[in-house]
């Protein structure tokens, strides 16, 4: 069972950057489409970028574009957001997950990653 775990959190002010990460624990990471999503309080989680098996990113957020980088290396197994131009809307703890390709399935339905970590908590302030 692969295990994710984010890091890079903090707390940051208006205009900032920080670059978070996520680990993955096994090899099976190479071969999953991998996601960076958000949640702050009392809101639902939600997607901010998205990228395919080879590093390709297919989604950004709208609120995100322009500011935020999502990458991968997958010889290092790891997941990159690279987060600048931070404002106090993009506070949240932030999630890495992962979804397998199978049929029947799509990279934009949350509910069809399989694999997520603990999240990390990102705080903007003015």
């Amino acid at each position: 069972q692969m295990q994710l775990a984010e890091s890079g959190g903090g707390s940051v002010q208006v205009g900032g950057s920080l670059r978070l990460s996520c680990a993955a624990s096994i090899h099976t990471f190479r071969s999953l489409t991998m996601g960076w999503f958000r949640q702050a309080p009392g809101k639902e989680r939600e997607m901010v970028a998205v990228t395919d098996v080879r590093g390709t990113a297919i989604y950004y957020d709208d609120s995100v574009k322009g500011r935020f980088t999502i990458s991968r290396d997958n010889a290092k197994n790891t997941l990159t957001l690279q987060m600048n131009s931070l404002k106090p809307e993009d506070a949240a703890i932030y999630y890495c997950a992962g979804q397998t390709r199978r049929l029947g399935t799509t990279w934009s339905n949350i509910r069809d990653y399989d694999y997520w970590g603990q999240g990390t908590q990102v705080t903007v302030s003015s």
